[in-house]
């Protein structure tokens, strides 16, 4: 079954459309479990990348997903409103730091187990050597992409 799923979708000569495809069918896969959890898989991405980073300046939360400030902001005001999250103030007044509140904490950890299902399903459906190498390799592309 493994090596069936492995095989079953055609390579495509382009990086891009590779990794963008690869990319729908995953956040579909994670929408469908987050469903009932009141989150989207982008949400739940910046609430558990402010729970990794803690207090931080939001071009920081940009630099670590990848996300150009325009896109973070329109995904980071809904967290705002909703009150999982809160702006503060940086050493300088330019700076926003973005935090993680209580309120954020709980709805993260309420739909962290439908992301955990998520996941799991997606890792048994590959080697183990090929989700590291996916995780490790998918770090590396996305470094060495910025720096093209």
């Amino acid at each position: 079954m493994r090596a069936e799923a492995l095989t079953s979708l055609p390579a495509l000569d382009c990086a891009c459309a590779s990794l963008r495809r690869a990319a729908r069918a995953v956040t579909q896969l994670y929408e469908a479990a987050l469903q009932d959890t009141g989150l989207r898989a982008t949400q739940f991405t910046l609430l558990q990348a402010l729970e990794r980073q803690g207090r931080s300046p939001q071009t920081a939360v940009g630099e670590l997903l990848a996300l150009d400030p325009t896109t973070l902001s329109r995904t980071l005001r809904p967290l705002a409103r909703a009150g999982w999250i809160r702006a503060g103030a940086g050493p300088d007044r330019r700076e926003v730091r973005w935090t993680l509140t209580p309120q954020g904490r709980r709805r993260l950890a309420r739909a962290r187990p439908a992301w955990e299902r998520a996941q799991a399903r997606l890792r048994a459906r590959l080697r183990p050597e090929h989700w590291r190498l996916l995780v490790e390799d998918l770090a590396l592309v996305a470094a060495a992409a910025r720096r093209a």
